[in-house]
């Protein structure tokens, strides 16, 4: 017999279905391929080309940083919306990285990582029926949390033909009217594409001309290859229509440290400011003070960067000699190359279908998506030592996929 608790959740999660639904989500579907596999196959090794996070710890330096403020009578307390001190080093990180000069009082603040940044953002700006506008595939955070809100999410497909850029001028009349938010990811996951200065100005002129706002998660900004990193606040106009999340877990390997910060526009801040007041008390300012000596530090990032090129460029030539059409990205960690349709003769309708495959039968584990066609995400960010034990994984890598065939 059900609790009278069973009755009472909202609909937003399931209301009285909550719990009983039978849908697997993507992710807790690959953990468990991931257990099935092992449990199938004792002793031999995963190649997780999955995992979307960091391989290696933060830089010693940032390591001491927090030892050392974890010990400061003045750290015990509330941090709320932030630090002085870490707005300003974000200030001076946006000037020396991105020429764009900020004012640390009005432009920024601090979040306890960009995740709960995008899930505060409609709280700002959405009311019932009003619309955010996301790109597919990408990060859901946003968009269910305005859903959640009562309003809706219209979603524009990133193709390949495109260079993974959404075709602002092909959103109907009717959304544009309702929308209030359109969300950005670049460099993009999972795509890794690059975003430059001439779509960036299509944006500013787009917000502009149908009132919207912009928010552009910038957690890989720094991670490109081949262009330098660009800030979308370092456009003219930029900074009247939006704002960008800077994270330092995938820049610094802070993963897990819970660390970003919002900048942009001084009206939007305020918004982000009051709601963030009302769900939080700020990051330890420990872990704050660790931020600025990373912030203070980017050619920690780019000792980080040339590992995932490194990486990157081999995974190229590995999933390219498979038939695969895989090429260096413009940012992020990731590959996103095409699924097969078949696999040793056998038909694979889908990325999911592909992915199953490949940890079943290879140990190896990737992330699917199928939301704009059928693609495979493999990430650099595999475990290894060094750089021996990573040319280790790569070659089984190689190993593991030699025998089979693959049909485009």
């Amino acid at each position: 017999m059900d609790s009278y608790i069973q009755n009472l959740f909202a609909e937003r999660i399931g209301g009285k279905n909550f719990g009983k639904e039978n849908v697997i989500y993507k992710f807790e579907k690959i953990k468990r391929a991931k257990r099935e596999a092992l449990k199938n196959n004792p002793g031999v090794e995963i190649l997780d080309f999955g995992v979307g996070e960091p391989d290696d710890m933060a830089n010693s330096l940032i390591r001491e940083r927090v030892k050392k403020e974890v010990d400061l009578w003045e750290n015990r307390g509330y941090a709320d919306n932030g630090i002085e001190e870490f707005k300003e080093a974000a200030a001076r990180y946006m000037k020396k990285v991105f020429n764009v000069e900020v004012d640390p009082a009005k432009h920024i603040i601090h979040g306890i990582g960009s995740k709960p940044v995008l899930a505060m953002f409609p709280s700002i700006f959405i009311n019932p029926g009003d619309i955010t506008i996301m790109t597919v595939p990408g990060y859901p955070v946003l968009g269910t949390h305005t859903k959640w809100l009562g309003g809706e999410v219209y979603n524009i497909k990133l193709k390949e033909e495109n260079n993974y850029l959404p075709e602002l001028d092909k959103i109907p009349p009717d959304i544009l009217k309702r929308a209030k938010i359109l969300v950005l990811n670049y460099p993009n996951n999972p795509t890794g594409a690059y975003a430059d200065e001439t779509f960036y100005k299509d944006v500013v002129a787009f917000a502009k001309e149908n009132n919207i706002i912009v928010v552009q998660d910038a957690a890989y900004s720094t991670l490109v290859y081949g262009e330098k990193p660009l800030s979308f606040l370092s456009i003219p106009g930029a900074m009247d229509v939006g704002v960008e999340i800077h994270s330092l877990s995938k820049s610094y390997n802070m993963t897990g440290w819970r660390l970003a910060f919002v900048v942009g526009n001084e009206l939007i801040i305020k918004g982000y400011a009051t709601v963030k007041d009302n769900i939080d008390s700020g990051q330890f300012k420990a872990i704050q003070k660790a931020g600025i000596t990373a912030l203070e530090h980017p050619e920690i990032t780019e000792e980080i960067r040339k590992k995932y090129e490194r990486r990157l460029s081999k995974m190229v030539q590995i999933l390219n000699k498979k038939g695969f059409n895989a090429k260096m990205p413009g940012g992020t960690f990731y590959l996103y190359v095409k699924a097969p349709k078949k696999v040793n003769g056998i038909d694979v309708p889908s990325a999911e279908m592909f992915s199953e495959y490949l940890i079943k039968e290879k140990l190896i584990s990737t992330v699917p998506w199928d939301d704009a066609g059928s693609y495979i995400r493999f990430s650099a960010t595999f475990i290894a030592k060094d750089e021996k034990d990573e040319e280790r994984v790569l070659k089984e890598l190689e190993k593991r996929l030699e025998d089979l065939k693959l049909e485009f």
